[in-house]
């Protein structure tokens, strides 16, 4: 099997792997969420580690016992920057005692990058956390920006909003109320099992005719180490 062919499939894949995440991503951008999924159940949330404005190192306990609403996000991810003062407008109108937006900037620029974005689009209820590392997005398995995770009191996982969403509108304030009064599972919405699970093979078999050249080539590179073994055996 020739090795030329595999890499200009692979690359191929690549290109429309490409192509799809950005018209996704162009789809979610257009079409801001005016609904949040809740679960049908609570999950744990992994521990998180950031700082504050001030430099002081912070993490999701210092706000348990409030719903908190956790925004991934970054000052280059135009999705972001456009839901931001939804989410600053979201805060200002829901009891701060009862509820905190903790927008999580995982920007290399750290406080100073946030700092000025806050300060061109007049952000004035939110506070500054910066994690420049990056590793939040893997400990909550965020898998793009922005990612939004509803907290309730006990500082467990009741709610996710992949893409941008429009955090004052009606339905969503309902939806954070409700989990505010521990109700939440009346606003609950649903997702398409049959939906998720099409999506799911799909990706699988993407997945696996991406690796199908690599794995060909592993076999080949494995026989012929096998047949050099015999000769030399001989």
């Amino acid at each position: 099997m020739m090795l030329v062919p595999c890499i200009g499939r692979i690359q191929s894949a690549i290109a429309v792997a490409i192509e799809l995440a950005a018209a996704t991503q162009l789809a979610v951008a257009q079409e801001p969420a005016k609904k949040v999924v809740l679960r049908n159940s609570p999950r744990p949330v992994a521990a998180v580690q950031f700082s504050d404005e001030e430099g002081r190192p912070r993490s999701l306990a210092d706000f348990k016992g409030k719903v908190v609403v956790l925004n991934l996000w970054a000052t280059w991810c135009v999705p972001c920057r456009k839901e931001m003062p939804a989410l600053d407008r979201l805060q200002a109108a829901l009891d701060g005692a009862e509820l905190e937006v903790v927008p999580l900037s995982v920007d290399r620029g750290g406080h100073e990058a946030v700092r000025k974005f806050y300060s061109e689009v007049t952000i004035r209820n939110l506070a500054v956390y910066t994690d420049p590392s990056g590793q939040a997005l893997h400990a909550v398995g965020a898998i793009g920006l922005p990612t939004t995770l509803i907290i309730d009191r006990d500082g467990q996982e009741v709610g996710r909003a992949l893409g941008p969403a429009e955090w004052d509108s009606p339905e969503i304030a309902d939806t954070l109320r409700a989990v505010m009064t521990n109700t939440g599972d009346r606003f609950a919405q649903r997702q398409d099992p049959d939906r998720l699970h099409t999506s799911l093979g799909l990706l699988r078999r993407v997945f696996d005719w991406l690796m199908s050249p690599i794995n060909e080539v592993i076999l080949d590179r494995e026989t012929a180490d096998d047949s050099s073994d015999e000769n030399k055996s001989r």
